[in-house]
């Protein structure tokens, strides 16, 4: 019925027209955007000059080359950020201004009210991060008569849109689940640092000239920017936005949440255990299925990289390796309970971190650092095989005998986390954000203290005292 009575895209425009509105009618806000906007290129222009002048009388003029389109990233990345203040305070804002009741009264949809102020939010941004862009080129070409090839124009233009996107679109969200604008301000900070270290990241890009490896990262943040305007979409709630009060920390209720989802209905450690096996492990086959795809393709990834970097055939040589390996395992507290112990906590500690940073990513930075064993064993695979050498022995030596325990660990751990990080993209009908994650959170432990934890006892246990015995047997033939 409210979808029918505006029309789908009207009543988006209705609302991004309006807002659109209200930022050009406000000085404060328009002023420090243009002013920066068009300041920053021509201090970026001064600064390329010279740099280049600079690098080139000690003949590094690569350096300046490649310096000139990084200072052209930045350029659009500056006003996106200083126009973030706009998304930050599209709902908040208006919340605490008492201006957001007369629009959530208007028959327009949820997704009519969030996506209108979403393309309004990006109007801004955008558009002065084009202006910037447009200042600089102009300014390049009337000093330095540089011009940039058509891909690197392009790949410029879709990485700034696809920032400005991820930045903006996360900022909505923060927005429409915070009561003030102090607190979005405070929690744009989960935005600002994680895209300037992509900033960072993509300078080495560019210095390095690897210009192909930018159109994979478009490609993410486009992927990244959906996962976002979809979770945006779907935490966006009119009646809750209007009854919710101040943030106030309640332990006791989080602890009652979060006990409630790990304990489940069990009346016994017994009868937990058995429901860890039972509902749990099923629940999660999906995302177990998810990370046993990502770790062989990490292995994959390993293996291929074995033929572009391969190392010297003598230092691979399995009967030598064998020979010192006793020695080695001695010195490094193997086959004793001290080298179980440093083996237990680092694989704890790992993935633990790999935790924290999964419920920033959505599980996607955990499924990397997951990848990255699988990816070293896949390199030192394919330069076994490359060497001539039998690869089924050195799986069997150094490899397989602990990994019975520690794969599985593995995959119900990046399940288990994958689960945590993609909450807040599933709300259950009826349950609020937060919680969602505390019963994400509670999957979670469960299947960490339930299998994780015993399958990495396990594993250490193997790794220091099987692992050795069977790498000397296979090795040395002792």
């Amino acid at each position: 019925m409210r979808e029918s009575a505006l029309g789908g895209f009207q009543g988006t425009w209705i609302v991004a027209r309006r807002e659109i509105r209200d930022q050009l009618r406000d000085w404060r806000i328009l002023t420090p955007i243009i002013l920066l906007t068009l300041f920053f290129p021509v201090l970026m222009n001064f600064t390329a000059q010279q740099a280049v002048d600079f690098v080139s009388r000690y003949g590094a003029a690569l350096i300046g080359e490649r310096l000139v389109p990084f200072l052209l990233m930045v350029v659009g990345f500056f006003p996106i950020s200083i126009s973030l203040v706009i998304a930050l305070e599209s709902f908040a804002g208006e919340r605490e201004r008492l201006s957001i009741e007369p629009l959530l009264a208007t028959p327009l949809s949820d997704l009519q009210l969030y996506a209108g102020k979403l393309i309004a939010s990006l109007a801004m941004p955008l558009f002065a991060a084009y202006l910037g862009i447009f200042v600089y080129l102009l300014g390049l070409a009337l000093r330095m008569q540089w011009y940039p090839s058509f891909q690197l124009l392009m790949q410029v233009l879709l990485l700034t849109t696809a920032q400005a996107v991820v930045m903006v679109t996360g900022a909505v969200v923060i927005s429409s689940q915070t009561t003030s604008v102090r607190a979005a301000n405070l929690l744009a900070s989960f935005l600002i640092i994680p895209i300037s270290q992509l900033i960072i990241g993509e300078s080495v890009i560019m210095f390095w000239g690897r210009y192909s490896v930018l159109w994979w990262i478009v490609f993410g943040l486009f992927l990244i920017a959906g996962v976002l305007g979809r979770m945006g979409i779907r935490l966006f709630n009119r009646e809750e936005l209007l009854g919710r009060e101040i943030d106030a920390l309640n332990p006791r209720w989080v602890w009652g949440e979060f006990w409630t989802a790990f304990r489940g209905e069990a009346r016994s450690p017994a009868a937990w255990f058995r429901a860890v096996i039972t509902r749990s492990l099923p629940r999660a086959w999906v995302p177990v299925a998810i990370v046993a795809g990502t770790l062989a393709a990490g292995f994959a990834i390993g293996w291929f990289m074995a033929q572009r970097f391969t190392l010297p055939a003598d230092l691979l040589d399995l009967d030598r390796l064998g020979s010192g390996l006793l020695k080695e395992m001695l010195r490094f507290g193997l086959m004793s309970g001290r080298g179980w112990a440093f083996i237990l906590v680092n694989n704890i500690r790992a993935l633990l971190l790999a935790t924290l940073l999964g419920v920033f990513s959505f599980g996607v930075v955990s499924l990397i650092l997951l990848m990255t064993p699988m990816a070293i064993i896949g390199y030192f695979s394919g330069n076994m095989a490359l060497a001539g050498h039998d690869t089924i022995r050195f799986l069997l030596a150094l490899v397989i005998p602990h990994a019975v325990a520690e794969v599985p660990a593995m995959l119900i751990a990046g399940a288990a986390i994958l689960q945590l990080g993609l909450a807040v993209l599933g709300l259950s009908h009826g349950k609020t954000l937060s919680q969602n994650w505390l019963a994400a959170l509670g999957e979670w432990a469960r299947l960490s203290v339930g299998l994780v934890l015993p399958l990495l006892v396990l594993a250490a246990l193997l790794e220091v005292f099987v692992t050795p015995r069977v790498a000397l047997a296979l090795l040395t033939g002792s």
